[in-house]
């Protein structure tokens, strides 16, 4: 009788060990209707799916210094979290300064962002009144809207950001519109 080769003890083993390979833990359960609609809370740059409510930039500031300013510090300017405000033209400089009013194309996903992530410690707690008015108070540090404005559905997709035009479309390559 002869030796079996090395391909095929290789196959037997690996038959005998998929066999004893135990099955997967069967955890969880698929996500309800109500439970994804809860989750998608996506706003899109033209402001599609954006929330009822409205906040001003004094409401907004009131909600930063209590909830925000321990991290970005005062006025947007950094502390332990990435500095939020500045940084206006700085981007071709070689030494960018990436903030909300250098950088994002978009106000929309200022409300967005804030609103799905922040803060960190509780995100997703802030009531749609106070992720408008905050998003007002970021807004107007570097002079984007006025200290009088306030934010809601409509006027948000309005504001148009410094760095809008300084993104390309990967289309077309040219400045997005």
């Amino acid at each position: 009788m002869s030796t079996p080769s090395l391909p095929i003890l290789a196959a037997l083993a690996a038959v005998g060990l998929a066999a004893a390979a135990p099955a997967p833990p069967r955890l969880g359960r698929p996500a309800t209707p109500a439970e994804v609609a809860r989750a998608d809370i996506t706003i899109l740059p033209d402001g599609n799916n954006l929330p009822t409510g409205s906040g001003s930039v004094a409401e907004g500031e009131a909600v930063y210094v209590a909830k925000c300013q321990t991290c970005h510090g005062v006025a947007g300017a950094g502390a332990t979290a990435d500095r939020l405000s500045g940084g206006i033209g700085s981007l071709a400089s070689g030494k960018a300064v990436k903030t909300v009013a250098s950088y994002w194309p978009y106000a929309t996903t200022v409300f967005d962002y804030v609103r799905r992530a922040m803060p960190l410690t509780q995100p997703q707690s802030l009531t749609n009144r106070e992720v408008y008015a905050v998003t007002a108070y970021l807004l107007s540090i570097d002079g984007i809207v006025p200290k009088t404005a306030v934010l809601d559905a409509n006027s948000l997709p309005l504001v148009k950001m410094p760095n809008r035009d300084g993104f390309v479309s990967y289309a077309s390559g040219k400045p997005e519109k």
